[in-house]
């Protein structure tokens, strides 16, 4: 077509735009804010590969002085220049001040030959970023596959390796997009989606999840790396919940279909619907199960707890009797953090295997909020994923061990009802459905 004389200005500066993005202050998307202001550090501090909940359980006093002491070496090693920041590819990696948790982090880096860097996130390695070429010397590591992968996680993870290279060459700017839910990461790098979702293990300590909050970081080492527009949106319940949810795919079928007690029998008259949601009456109790029966199974569901909320997921459950002992188990429903449950026994937790298998704690949302939960049950294995966060994988089988000394004769049951163990609060499920494994 045709272009009058003042297209190719316009279009010149819609490419600019484009590839270079804004820089001045304030000047982030809608919905995001700057972590740079372009002019000076502040905002940053320094730390180096070290394990983020070792200084994220300091008294604020003693982060306060863990922070200036680590000012002198970024002084030394990162400077600002044309609105740029600039390593020289040494020293401590710069550390955000403020904490996050839920996060979508949008950033652009130029490296030179020889350089390796990355992006921790919540304090834990790390996005990839190094020399992809031959003569870069890291094959053997998997530099060949490209930018963008978790590299830190376990050989033949998911996420460790890119899906795809999408790189650019020495001299231009790469952009990051990186959406952070839980431990569920997604990277895309030059509009590339180069991890789909995969855990993001905790390098420090892999029988850990990473924590719940923790900085952003950015690494470097071997050779100068700039950075510029580092924007950071936070990411809410609602919104994160419909990520880790994403599509249900083929073999999820409903449990409940948001109206009625249709497919599930036993305590229905303790259980009311509300919004679409199933939810204990409160001051009742007893266990609502469905009709159908199930060995091997992933079951996806939200959850709403009050203040002090307790039910349960009863697993394989015989349909009489305590869930808890007389099916494969109650995986525990709680609001941990209030003060009636401080001194619980750990297998008593929010996920737990309850009486046999302790969860990890830390990851649920404030009461009144709803929680996205997966759980995958294969043989006499027990895997629980609570907001994106791995938080139980245990094997039922190997216990021996119970709390109480109370035996578990349902444990070692092979089929059952799937349900809800009731305790009297008035807590709330939906968007429950389940996948049948072989």
């Amino acid at each position: 077509m045709n272009l009058s004389p003042v297209w190719p200005v316009v279009l010149a500066l819609v490419y600019f735009s484009r590839a270079a993005g804004a820089t001045a202050e304030g000047a982030a998307p809608a919905g995001f804010v700057a972590l740079f202001n372009g002019r000076d550090l502040a905002g940053w501090w320094g730390v180096g590969t070290e394990d983020p909940r070792k200084y994220l359980e300091l008294p604020a006093d003693e982060l306060d002085r863990k922070r200036a002491a680590s000012r002198a070496d970024i002084q030394k090693h990162w400077r600002v220049e044309h609105g740029e920041l600039v390593n020289d590819g040494a020293g401590l990696y710069l550390t955000t001040d403020r904490f996050y948790g839920d996060f979508e982090l949008r950033l652009e880096y130029r490296t030179v030959a020889g350089a390796d860097s990355g992006v921790y996130l919540r304090g834990c390695p790390q996005v990839q970023i190094w020399d992809t070429t031959e003569a870069g010397g890291k094959w053997k590591h998997g530099a060949d596959k490209g930018s963008g992968g978790l590299w830190n996680n376990s050989p033949g993870t998911p996420g460790k390796d890119p899906l795809r290279r999408a790189d650019r060459p020495f001299g231009e700017w790469n952009q990051l997009r990186i959406i952070l839910c839980g431990a569920r990461t997604w990277v895309w790098l030059n509009d590339a989606l180069v991890v789909d979702g995969a855990i993001l293990e905790n390098y420090f300590n892999r029988r850990q999840p990473i924590p719940a909050r923790g900085p952003i970081q950015l690494q470097t080492h071997g050779g100068e790396i700039r950075w510029r527009n580092l924007f950071l949106r936070e990411i809410g319940a609602a919104e994160a919940n419909q990520r880790l949810r994403g599509t249900d795919p083929d073999g999820f079928a409903p449990l409940f279909n948001g109206r009625d007690f249709t497919g599930w029998r036993g305590a229905t008259d303790d259980y009311e619907i509300v919004d679409g949601a199933l939810r204990c009456r409160a001051g009742r109790g007893g266990t609502l199960f469905t009709d159908a029966q199930f060995t091997n199974f992933i079951v996806r569901l939200e959850f709403q707890l009050p203040p002090a909320g307790n039910n349960g997921l009863a697993l394989r459950y015989s349909g009489r009797g305590d869930p808890a002992y007389d099916g494969l188990c109650e995986l525990q429903v709680l609001d941990n953090e209030h003060p009636k449950y401080a001194k619980l026994d750990p297998r008593q937790y929010h996920g737990s295997v309850y009486g046999m298998i302790p969860a990890h704690r830390g990851y649920l949302r404030p009461t009144g909020e709803w929680n996205y939960q997966e759980v995958t049950v294969r043989g006499s294995r027990i895997a629980v994923e609570v907001n994106g966060t791995p938080i139980l994988d245990g094997d039922v089988a190997t216990v021996t061990t119970f709390m109480n000394n109370q035996a578990h004769p349902g444990k070692d049951r092979p089929h059952g009802h799937f349900g809800f163990a009731g305790h009297n609060d008035p807590v709330a499920f939906r968007n429950v459905s389940l996948q049948t494994l072989p």
